[in-house]
């Protein structure tokens, strides 16, 4: 708040206050006062108007100041309201009073949007878990009848299907959580079986190499994520002699688990934007039909889990994913 524009915005106050001054001192002047009572009353009627001027405006600098310091250091400005003293002048009252109106109005409106969201949520779940029924009982059709074509669509469909849920749930992941101690064998193993149909249907040959690893994490989750990878891997496949190799170590203050394929790889400059959401780059566009949120979700899952996640490519030759988890007693609390 500047002392100008506060002078701008009471002018006509001024002006008025000006006016009236000199009406008088006219007045004086017409009942032949004296000049030096003139000069006097003129003095005064400055002086108290400038002192009247000066306070008013320190008086709310005063509290416009705390009110934009207060407001710069909240990240979540709607709390403002928290932190404004109570208000002195009827102005301030109003501009309080106003403002609570308005938080208030908001958070109903919240409240509101956050009821139809969570309703929508719950039946997409709802909906996700009856149309997971007819999809496990065309699976097992599919391998009575050997009809292996007509098997890659349904795993298709299942596969997106759990990417539509797990983004539902995305963002109430830490009601979710189930942290524990997972092992990386026993999980790759679920994941192979998960996939076993694909990648014989492909003609990926599937290798592992792991130690007897255990890591802090949410087994269903860290399931989904490692399957998201996989999934991506056998899309990204080369035409022939197309391998997935899983490996994983130990280092002094992570483990490290990583999926490596010799797919088409990715371009470099697509590497930095795999993670943001929609991005499908040059190979979602030109090889498969792609949404771009698969490793979007898997980002936000591993960020939320405390774990690092990175890809490094070369195209048309490798793409391998890193998977580290850190070693700590975080979890155990």
């Amino acid at each position: 708040m500047k002392f100008i524009e506060y002078v701008k915005d009471n002018i006509i106050n001024i002006i008025i206050y000006m006016l009236t001054l000199i009406l008088l001192l006219f007045m004086l002047t017409a009942l032949k006062i004296s000049i030096y009572i003139n000069i006097i009353i003129f003095v005064v009627f400055m002086f108290s108007g400038s002192m009247i001027l000066i306070f008013s405006f320190l008086r709310k600098y005063n509290f416009y100041k705390l009110f934009n310091a207060n407001l710069e250091r909240l990240d979540k400005k709607y709390l403002i309201l928290e932190t404004i003293p109570d208000p002195i002048t009827y102005e301030e009252r109003i501009m309080v009073d106003s403002l609570y109106e308005i938080n208030k109005s908001m958070i109903e409106n919240i409240r509101e949007n956050k009821a139809i969201t969570d309703d929508f949520k719950e039946f997409v779940e709802m909906w996700i878990h009856e149309v997971k029924i007819p999809i496990s009982s065309m699976v097992l059709k599919c391998h009575n009848e050997h009809d292996k074509s007509f098997l890659r669509l349904i795993n298709r469909l299942d596969n997106s299907i759990d990417t539509i849920l797990y983004y539902v749930r995305l963002g109430d992941t830490e009601k979710d959580f189930s942290i524990s101690e997972v092992n990386l064998r026993e999980l790759i193993r679920s994941v192979g079986m998960k996939n076993k149909d694909d990648l014989l249907l492909n003609n990926i040959t599937f290798e592992v190499n792991l130690q007897a690893l255990v890591v802090n994490s949410d087994k269903k989750w860290l399931e989904f994520i490692v399957n998201q990878i996989i999934n991506n891997s056998i899309k990204y496949k080369k035409d022939n002699d197309s391998i997935i190799k899983i490996s994983s170590r130990e280092e002094s203050d992570k483990n490290v688990l990583e999926i490596y394929d010799n797919g088409i790889g990715i371009l470099r400059k697509d590497i930095r934007r795999v993670f943001d959401k929609s991005f499908t780059g040059m190979n979602g566009r030109n090889r498969v039909k792609s949404t771009g949120m698969g490793l979007y979700i898997i980002k936000k899952l591993c960020e939320r889990l405390g774990h690092n996640i990175y890809i490094e490519s070369e195209v048309n030759e490798w793409t391998k994913v890193v998977i580290e988890f850190g070693k700590n007693d975080i979890y155990k609390l």
